[in-house]
């Protein structure tokens, strides 16, 4: 096998390509918009089938990685965020801009499973600290280059611009052919028995309801806080996106200070003290009437959402490693329908009583998360014991 270190580069710049995936739509979206004179609710729909591609490439890619291995399956998906990205760019109508975005989510979600779980299975001395820093570059493709193409927008057109992306994406895709991936963990057949058997591991469940609760909050203030900003503390558009970009830069700095920390603390305590850290944050976003105490609140609430999800992984990676691909499947399926909801709920509410009031839900799934923790941990122990 190709070295660790080889791999897990490979893996970094996977995951880069699907921040790019995740949010290159949105940045472009008010040029579609113009270019194909649809409304809200029809634009709000490509949205919906990004999502949805990214779920169904979740749910795929656990039990295909298991029995197959992970190189075709990886390179597939990179190709796919290609031609989808090159499908946005020139797409002649709505229908070919769908299937284009079904597409390039279809491969992001393929990456986004795949490449967390061949860093959890190469960093076998620190899955947790190892999928922190994989998560780092996530953000910096779900930052950077959506505020590239922001910057551009007005110099080149969108279609340049998404081409130009799609282009680069080929770079991951050549450097993925060239190097040998571990094996495939059940090359003999998927045990079927224990892969249902997953599906009712209250442990597993565990684990996944707290990836919703996660994916909900952090979409939920990724996708809210600009509007926030605008609504609530008249800042203007160009100033909000400014004090977004410090909810990103505290989730980044979060996962790449996760390895010292770990060295440190135990996991369950490190999860406890940044959902403590975010939920501090919250209230001083939702209290805030100036624009500092805010910004401040969003970037507690980035630091305090860095561990979750890689320690969440992690643990799930410890815990079911003949299965580490299909396990990462059903709790990513579950966290990636979170993020649909929560986000969704804060708009409703938002509609009817205030985004400072919607955004309650932030400090609640908090406590509901703490709660989980406490309910994980003691889990945990049980099945340590009986094992012992």
């Amino acid at each position: 096998m190709t070295s660790r270190r080889s791999l897990f580069a490979i893996a970094c710049l996977g995951l880069l390509t699907f921040g790019i995936v995740l949010t290159t739509l949105g940045a472009v979206l008010p040029s579609i918009i113009e270019r194909f004179g649809i409304d809200k609710t029809a634009a709000g729909s490509l949205f919906l089938l990004n999502t949805f591609g990214i779920v169904i490439g979740s749910v795929m890619f656990g039990p295909i990685v298991d029995r197959k291995g992970y190189k075709e399956l990886l390179l597939i998906g990179l190709a796919l965020i290609v031609v989808g990205l090159e499908g946005i760019a020139f797409a002649p109508s709505m229908a070919w801009l769908r299937s284009a975005v079904l597409i390039a989510g279809f491969g992001g979600g393929i990456i986004n499973g795949g490449m967390n779980a061949l860093v959890a299975d190469i960093s076998v001395d620190g899955r947790t600290a190892g999928l922190g820093k994989l998560h780092v570059f996530f953000g910096l493709g779900a930052v950077g280059v959506p505020f590239a193409l922001g910057m551009l927008l007005g110099k080149l057109s969108y279609s340049t611009l998404i081409a130009a992306v799609g282009a680069l994406c080929i770079l991951p895709l050549l450097i993925t052919a060239l190097p040998r991936f571990p094996t495939p963990k059940q090359s003999q057949g998927l045990p079927l028995e224990a892969a249902k058997g997953l599906l009712r591991d209250p442990i597993l469940l565990t684990f996944g309801i707290m990836l919703f609760l996660e994916s909900g909050m952090e979409i939920t203030v990724g996708g809210w806080t600009a509007t926030f900003f605008t609504e609530e503390l008249q800042i203007t558009d160009q100033r909000a996106l400014v004090y977004l970009s410090l909810y990103w830069l505290g989730l980044m700095m979060g996962r790449m200070a996760l390895g010292p920390l770990l060295r440190r603390l135990a996991a369950p305590r490190l999860l406890l003290g940044g959902m403590s850290v975010a939920f501090g944050g919250a209230w001083l976003l939702i209290g805030a009437r100036e624009s500092s105490v805010a910004a401040l609140g969003v970037f507690l609430l980035g630091l305090g959402f860095a561990a979750t999800y890689p320690v969440v992984l992690g643990l799930v990676a410890d815990r079911y490693v003949a299965l580490s691909g299909t396990a990462f499947s059903v709790v990513m399926v579950m966290g990636l329908t979170g993020g649909t909801l929560l986000p969704y709920a804060t708009g409703v509410l938002g509609n009817a009583y205030g985004l400072r009031a919607s955004l309650l839900i932030v400090p609640a799934a908090l406590v509901a998360l703490a709660t989980l923790l406490s309910v994980m941990t003691w889990r945990l122990a049980r099945a340590t014991s009986s094992a012992a």
